[in-house]
């Protein structure tokens, strides 16, 4: 793949704020252009970037109606009503069910949770889950995750006598359910601070409210955030505000004392005795309790989630591990024959967007699969599969800044129904409108797509030679992490270095180079690993000087640690 390199530089005013900053925080001048680059201008501002503290966390009562929420379930509880946990089948919606089911089950046993089946419910409230919680007796559901848009089912569960709770942070439409609350940041009126919060961050908050208003001590739920860091992680959203507070203090619980059932996927993954990164839980533990709902139902990672001994945690982490290496070769397969038919029946080059239907594609691994096409052609791609007699279902994914979204709500009159935010979305829809909205969509993908938007761009925060890179450095480049959306691992570029002598092929059919190099600035190599990147072997053993654009990465073997450099790209000179 060929990027475009983007070098972002600093205007005069710019360069002031950086060298003040630089002397304000005793930190190099570098992380003082990162900072400004993120939007960071402030001492204070700042100090709560790169040390975030739980006493930074908004007051939950600013987020819409959590008032009336917290009422309605304190007169559930008075009332020793029944109380059903709702949410969606995938990580978010498992780890928020998990996450507001562990706090209230302390409080009462009559409780329920329900996960909806991916297959026979599909996304989001069903009347199904809905007769379910009409046939146990429950009186108030509480959804996560899900339900903004659900305006016949809750209009439904009115009917028969059960209220909704819900907790939501997908984009609404201009007519909210008809539900005893509706929390969700996302809202036209809210005046919460931050709207960027996964579905288990707002149940975080629903939890934080109760908590606050019958006085129990922070310390009792802060436990939960190893949940929240798993959800934000796994559901892409931004790593910025809020989320960097909770995901911070999240990694620090799923590092120090997870939960019984994070812990049995810890083990699984063989990631016990390490520091899990926020890539860890992107793709370790996230893929394996997302393939609970892909491959069978959800409500078994929660079972995995909520388990209470590690006997049980283990056992059920075998499940969720083997459903996933059922995903993987379903991915591996789907994957390489949507590749396949694109490359022989497709003018791909003079594409904006990528459509594919196949109705013996496995449904829970669509999703999956558009991402992966995402990456490799670069331009936004659905793929759907059949979901039952009359409809087909989708995932779409999007690059280069096109709003998915947006493009599929323009269709919307053609849709049984969609929800999503800019970059993933999911959409059902009638097969016979298949052809409408695809003429649609490419049309949309066409006016809204220049070009050069079709090739991947890397942001280069900053050039700086070999010898800057030591164990200070490193150490105050920690302070960012951790790394995610919005807030990147910063990419470095360095030019004109060489190899030292010491560069080789490694890996699986020789496709990745071990490099150990030098420049201008240093004798001593510094160590890289550039993966498929063997076509410059030949030229980097020849001596001939090359430009390089990476991330830094600090590793431990035995009680040694080393510096390494992850190499993104390479560029001759």
């Amino acid at each position: 793949m060929t990027y475009k390199w983007n070098y972002l530089t600093l205007s005069p005013d710019k360069k002031n704020t950086q060298n003040e900053l630089a002397e304000e925080l005793n930190i190099h001048p570098v992380f003082a252009k990162i900072l400004i680059n993120r939007g960071i201008k402030t001492k204070e501002e700042a100090e709560k970037f790169l040390h975030p503290r739980l006493e930074d966390l908004h007051d939950p009562f600013l987020m819409p109606d959590m008032e009336k929420a917290i009422k309605r379930i304190e007169t559930a509880l008075g009332n020793k009503e029944r109380i059903l946990i709702y949410g969606d089948y995938d990580v978010d919606g498992t780890t928020a069910v998990s996450l507001v089911y562990k706090f209230l089950r302390k409080i009462t046993s009559n409780i329920d949770y329900y996960i909806p089946d991916r297959y026979d419910e599909g996304y989001g409230i069903s009347f199904r889950g809905i007769d379910y919680a009409l046939s146990t007796g429950v009186k108030l559901i509480i959804s996560l995750d899900c339900g903004i848009k659900a305006i016949s089912k809750v209009a439904y569960a009115k009917e028969k006598g059960i209220d909704f709770i819900i907790c939501d942070h997908h984009m609404p439409d201009d007519e909210l359910p008809d539900a005893v609350a509706v929390v969700d940041a996302k809202r036209t009126d809210s005046i919460y601070p931050y709207s960027e919060l996964s579905g288990c961050g707002v149940g975080f908050k629903l939890v934080q409210a109760f908590s606050q208003r019958n006085g129990f001590p922070f310390e009792d739920i802060e436990p939960l955030l190893d949940l929240v860091a798993v959800s934000i992680a796994s559901d892409i959203v931004p790593l910025t505000g809020e989320n960097r507070v909770m995901i911070s203090f999240g990694l620090k619980q799923l590092n120090g004392n997870p939960s019984f059932g994070l812990r049995g996927i810890i083990e699984i993954c063989g990631l016990a005795r390490k520091n899990i990164t926020v890539n860890d839980i992107v793709f370790k533990i996230g893929p394996r309790i997302n393939a609970s709902g892909r491959m069978m139902n959800g409500k078994e990672a929660v079972d995995l989630m909520l388990a209470t001994d590690m006997d049980a945690a283990r056992e059920k982490s075998k499940n969720i591990d083997k459903y996933n290496e059922d995903r993987r070769e379903l991915d591996k397969k789907i994957t390489e024959e949507a590749i396949d038919y694109i490359e022989h029946h497709l003018d791909i080059e003079n594409l904006r967007s990528i459509i594919l239907y196949n109705e013996n594609w496995h449904k829970g691994i669509i999703g999956i699969v558009a991402s992966r096409l995402t990456e490799k052609y670069y331009r936004p791609t659905i793929v759907l599969t059949k979901s039952n007699d009359m409809m087909i279902s989708g995932s779409a994914r999007s690059a280069s800044g096109f709003d998915v979204y947006k493009a599929i709500d323009a269709c919307k009159d053609i849709l049984e129904n969609f929800g999503g935010h800019m970059y993933a979305a999911g959409l059902t829809l009638r097969e016979e409108n298949l052809p409408e909205f695809t003429r649609r969509f490419n049309s949309l993908s066409f006016d809204g797509i220049e070009s050069r938007m079709m090739t991947p761009q890397i942001t280069v925060d900053a050039e700086i030679p070999l010898s800057q890179i030591t164990h200070e450095f490193v150490q105050e480049l920690a302070l960012f992490s951790p790394f995610g959306p919005e807030n990147e691992n910063p990419l470095f570029m360095t030019k004109g270095v060489r190899d030292s002598g010491g560069s080789k092929l490694v890996g699986k059919g020789l496709r990745h180079i071990k490099l150990e190099i030098i420049d201008d600035s240093i004798s001593a190599p510094v160590q890289a690993i550039a993966f498929s990147k063997h076509s410059y072997f030949q030229r980097i053993k020849e001596g001939q000087p090359i430009d390089i654009c990476y991330t830094i990465e600090e590793n431990t073997h035995g009680s040694r640690s080393f510096i390494q450099l992850l190499i993104k790209d390479i560029r001759d000179r």
